[in-house]
């Protein structure tokens, strides 16, 4: 209720995110010169020409050639810097998605739609959705990534490293709509649908689009099903020739069941095709028996962990809200984005650790094992807003963001009957016998920003400017272990410099510095408050910084008429690392403290480029060398060294990374051949095993267009086949959390990726 008063009243000031150029500017935020006009060779990935930083632009195009679905988080892991992976062909199951960037993991990135802030994207988002349930992949328009350092309006304040802003397609000018069919290994189907009103004179031009996609597919593993509706709908009012009004909706309703969290070890004994029981019951509660007793496991388990019933995540989200994007003079532009986030959530699986009420009574229904949950409950809303004054050589900017997010998150745990199982891990639970905590926080986020961009001569400009956040986090405790208290992040001077200089017309050269800051997160799974610990929370708030970052990036840009290309070098500084170090050992019972476990030091090389060899042909490569260590071993409070990880390689990042393909259109028929290779991972800070080894994956792509003067107008078939040659590799590392070590691959932390898989597309326009 008190969100909605929010958007209320900011409602009359929106902004309008445009989808029609690959390069267009955040107006809150903008880049040290406007983008070169966009060529042939800009079909699918424009390389940022003009920008003071390190930026490439993935298009719809590009997005539309991946299987029908895909998250648009695997699109851009063909970018220069990126390291994407997931336990699933689309990279849309949220448990095992994972990106980094430079070093930087998902958490320490930001992530935005239209502008709307995102969160930080993570499992259990506190603050946020998923990119895969706010918008569906084919409403998409492109995606801009800034690997080192977003632009200063980037409604974020979890962008240690870069920032991934999406943007939607506006509703088309014209009548007409879109209707695809997909089907696919595994039972997968999906049905997209859009209908665009196209511009109603007699409303002014209003123009709007409705769109449904449901997607449904079976585990490529073990038992259960992935599957989302997504509804979407945007409205667009233009306003004379001054700007534009648009407001937006979104909501989704997504239900996947895990995939199982392995360790090499278990991999060794069970195979990669290892997983929870589902649909074998009686040999999940086989296994809660034994525990529950403490007699024999049944075969094939050798530990209770080795496998439950099932898991799963539940969500549903609405987002929506207004835009405005309006030239108030010729030489002012006011830019704001009013909106509203819900989100309903569920994350469960059934444990062995706790029987249901009754487990051992005589006579007693009850199971041995019951249904755990963590839950989730968003209620924010918020407003952003930019004014941009041209004054000639010099443009000016300015912008706040304010954002209020109650957060409720609770533990509890719900009965289940020995005979058979009577609840559906697809469905949100009820009625729970138990509850072990449940916090109420209240997060308070404001930014600004001020920003000049000088153009000193037609061929060097310049832009300099600043950002300031201020963010407080409060917690209320509802069950559990008293908390109460408050945190505050903030820092009034994050500097941003950055230069472009053209010296010919093909090559110009960019440079900057960039710091930022990441504020405390507000849960009771992550950050300050997961002790559960009024006194380690007290700590925090008295002694402790947020971390922070400093990046400087160099490079130059050349560019041609079949041509372009980039190559950036980086280095960044990680201060104030905050990570939960044991005090003593565990069974001291002693809980872990939220400390400051010193900087990690990154330096690496990017290069990126696109040949149109011919008309139809064109070849696309990029290479990363990326080194990021630890700079500190991790201490204890009393001094002692909990973990020895001064000098390591840095957990889930990768030292090279090639990404290559090659791609084909004419006469109608298009095909494309996607090569990525990825370098050995840790997901232990000490580097003592835990090692993924390195891959090599290909991704392949096959269709025809139908001739738009014939029957076949708007008809396109598509064929997509992920993991071409078949590999057997590990996929996502640390979805069970990073270890000091792991020798003997006890951790169970690793997942296994998916075999091949195909997919056929039918696609109609209009």
């Amino acid at each position: 209720m008190k969100s909605h008063l929010m958007l209320g009243a900011a409602v009359g000031a929106i902004l309008l995110v445009t989808g029609g150029h690959a390069l267009a500017a955040d107006a809150a935020a903008p880049v040290a010169t406007a983008p070169a006009e966009v060529s042939e060779i800009d079909a699918v990935i424009v390389i940022g020409q003009g920008q003071s930083r390190q930026v490439q632009t993935l298009k719809n195009d590009a997005i539309g050639l991946e299987a029908a679905g895909t998250s648009p988080l695997k699109a851009i892991d063909k970018l220069p810097g990126v390291t994407f992976q997931s336990a699933d062909a689309f990279g849309a199951y949220e448990w095992s998605a994972r990106i980094s960037i430079r070093g930087f993991n998902q958490n320490q990135l930001g992530f935005t739609l239209d502008g709307v802030p995102l969160g930080d994207m993570t499992y259990g988002n506190h603050n946020g959705l998923h990119i895969s349930r706010a918008i569906a992949s084919e409403n998409i328009g492109r995606v801009e990534l800034a690997q080192g350092a977003g632009a200063l309006g980037v409604a974020s304040t979890s962008n240690l490293g870069g920032t991934l802003q999406f943007f939607s397609r506006d509703p088309s000018q014209e009548m007409g709509g879109q209707l695809d069919a997909t089907a696919g290994s595994k039972a997968m189907h999906r049905v997209f649908g859009r209908f665009d009103t196209g511009a109603i004179e007699q409303i002014g031009g209003l123009r709007g689009y409705i769109s449904f996609a449901d997607q449904k597919s079976d585990k490529w593993k073990g038992g259960g099903e992935h599957k989302q509706r997504q509804y979407d709908a945007k409205l667009v009012m233009p306003l004379g020739d001054r700007g534009e009004l648009a407001g937006f909706y979104h909501h989704s309703e997504r239900r996947e069941q895990d995939y199982q969290d392995l360790s090499f070890a278990m991999i060794k004994r069970l195979g990669r095709n290892w997983d929870n029981t589902l649909p074998n019951w009686g040999l999940a509660v086989a296994a809660a028996r034994a525990y529950q007793t403490s007699t024999a496991l049944p075969a094939p388990f050798a530990t209770v962990d080795d496998a439950y019933y099932a898991g799963a995540g539940v969500r549903d989200d609405d987002l929506y809200g207004a835009k405005l994007d309006l030239d108030v003079t010729d030489r002012v532009t006011l830019n704001a984005t009013a909106y509203q986030h819900k989100n309903r959530g569920q994350g469960l699986w059934y444990t062995p650790y706790l029987a249901s009420p009754g487990f051992g009574t005589a006579g007693s229904t009850a199971a041995p094992l019951s249904i755990r949950t963590t839950e989730y409950d968003i209620d924010r809303g918020g407003l952003t807003a930019g004014l941009t004054i041209d004054l000639g050589a010099h443009k000016v900017s300015g912008g706040f963001w304010h954002e209020r997010n109650y957060f409720n998150q609770a533990r509890r745990f719900y009965a289940e009957t020995a005979a058979a199982p009577s609840r559906n891990p697809l469905d949100f639970q009820d009625s729970p016998f138990f509850t072990q905590w449940q916090y109420a926080f209240d997060t308070k986020t404001l930014t600004g920003h001020i920003e000049d961009e000088w153009t000193i001569t037609e061929a060097f400009k310049v832009n300099f400017g600043f950002k300031a956040i201020k963010v407080t986090n409060k917690v209320k405790t509802v069950v559990g272990n008293p908390l109460s208290g408050e945190i505050k992040s903030k820092d009034t001077f994050l500097p941003q410099v950055g230069a472009v200089y053209k010296l010919t017309p093909d090559f110009e050269v960019f440079g900057g510095y960039t710091e930022n800051m990441a504020a405390y997160v507000s849960a009771a799974t992550s950050g300050p408050f997961s002790s559960l610990n009024q006194d380690n929370v007290n700590r925090v708030a008295s002694s402790l910084e947020p971390e922070s970052s400093k990046t400087f990036e160099l490079g130059g840009r050349y560019r041609t008429e079949r041509f372009q290309g980039v190559a950036a070098v980086y280095h960044v500084t990680f201060d104030n690392r905050i990570l939960a170090v044991q005090q003593g050992a565990s069974i001291e019972g002693n809980a872990p403290v939220l400390s400051n476990v010193g900087s990690v030091e990154t330096k690496g090389v990017e290069l990126a480029g696109t040949f149109r060899m011919t008309d139809a042909w064109s070849l696309y490569g990029a290479y990363t060398y990326n080194d990021s260590k630890y700079e500190s071993d991790v201490v204890a409070l009393n001094g002692t060294i909990q973990a020895r990880t001064k000098g390591k390689t840095v957990v889930n990042t990768p030292k090279n990374i090639f990404k290559g393909e090659i791609a084909f259109d004419q006469g109608g028929l298009f095909a494309k051949l996607g090569v990525a290779y990825t370098d050995k991972r840790y997901y232990t800070y000490e580097n003592i095993g835990g090692q993924a080894p390195s891959t090599t994956i290909a991704d392949l792509t096959l269709g025809y267009r139908f001739d738009e003067t014939t029957w076949g107008k708007g008809l396109e078939i598509q064929a997509n086949i992920t993991n071409l040659t078949n590999k057997d590799y590990i996929s996502t590392i640390g979805s069970g959390g990073f270890v000091n070590s792991d020798p003997n691959g006890e951790a169970m932390t690793v997942l296994t990726a998916p075999p091949r898989q195909y997919y056929v597309s039918i696609k109609k326009r209009f």
